[in-house]
């Protein structure tokens, strides 16, 4: 059996592939050219793949009748055609729980980063030390503390949630009110509150995405959105960058509609370095980079490994989407 991996992955998941498959494997660390990917899979009975490789219609057809199996190192799969996947009978695999402390505790630390403007006070502090206090605390508004603020999860699954719960847990040190678009059930185990999505905006000071994209949630943060935000507000995003609509974001940063937001999702990925969001100094980008410890990339790539060996050799993947 012959298999395509689309990344340099651990030397340990690769040993695992080799001793049981025929590996091609794109070396580098880079995105796989789109026309790379097509000829590679050509004739091929698996495919390892990322989030950042776009999995068609034109992908499949040109695998053929042999690929039996795609295994993703991601929780989500919309980079997938999940229905051409269903229709030609190819399995699909992903990882979920692994990564979900390492997402919950970036988000914490992007929210931190953005709220406590860190990336611009290191950009102060290396254009002059002297005067980098003051740039920060005088010249531009100081946001808010973020003990004591009001923090909102937008969750909407079961994957979520379990972002979401573990988030819960990293920010009850900084004694926060929580409010969960979700059932009531979270409320008298995880102290939090349910709430609409229209209350949500109106009375959080902090927001954090890390809901699944579909198509309720296709661009719920538009221009509305952040109009009904305080003008305190911190936006961060850890979901899929297509919940966002970027031009209104955009125009609610520049406008001072919202203080400020951090993303580590957006569309497309990679963002393209002359986009407008990096002209601004309130809002803090990074390359979906969530799950990027050691420890979880390993187990999350050790957990696409099982799922592709056990679809080719006809056993029940781990973790089947």
């Amino acid at each position: 059996l012959e298999v395509v991996v689309t990344r340099n992955i651990p030397s340990a998941a690769l040993n695992v592939l080799n001793k049981r498959f025929k590996v091609d494997l794109w070396q580098s660390d880079d995105i796989i050219p789109r026309e790379t990917l097509i000829s590679k899979i050509k004739a091929k009975d698996g495919l390892l793949c990322l989030l950042t490789d776009k999995i068609d219609k034109e992908v499949l057809d040109s695998a053929g009748d042999r690929l039996q199996a795609v295994s993703t190192i991601s929780v989500g799969v919309d980079h997938i055609n999940r229905s051409e996947c269903t229709m030609r009978g190819i399995k699909i695999g992903y990882t979920p729980e692994v990564l979900t402390a390492a997402t919950a505790e970036f988000a914490v630390g992007l929210l931190l980063s953005t709220s406590r403007r860190i990336v611009e006070g290191t950009h102060a502090a290396k254009r002059s030390n002297s005067v980098c206090f003051f740039i920060l605390c005088q010249k531009y508004k100081v946001t808010n503390d973020v003990t004591a603020c009001v923090l909102v999860l937008l969750v909407d699954d079961k994957t979520t949630d379990r972002v979401g719960t573990i988030l819960i847990l990293r920010i009850a040190n900084f004694s926060h009110s929580y409010f969960f678009k979700k059932d009531k059930a979270f409320e008298e185990n995880l102290w939090v509150h349910f709430a609409s999505f229209p209350d949500l905006l109106r009375e959080s000071d902090f927001i954090i995405s890390c809901c699944s994209f579909n198509q309720s949630t296709d661009g719920v943060f538009d221009k509305e959105a952040f109009k009904q935000m305080k003008n305190s507000a911190i936006f961060v995003n850890i979901a899929r960058g297509g919940v966002v609509n970027q031009d209104d974001l955009y125009d609610a940063l520049s406008r001072n509609v919202i203080r400020g937001a951090g993303l580590d999702v957006t569309t497309p990925e990679p963002l393209p370095t002359d986009h407008p969001l990096f002209t601004l100094d309130n809002c803090v980008v990074t390359p979906h980079i969530g799950s990027a410890s050691e420890k979880t990339r390993t187990e999350m790539t050790m957990l696409a490994v099982e799922n592709l060996i056990c679809a080719l050799e006809n056993r029940a993947m781990p973790a089947q989407y």
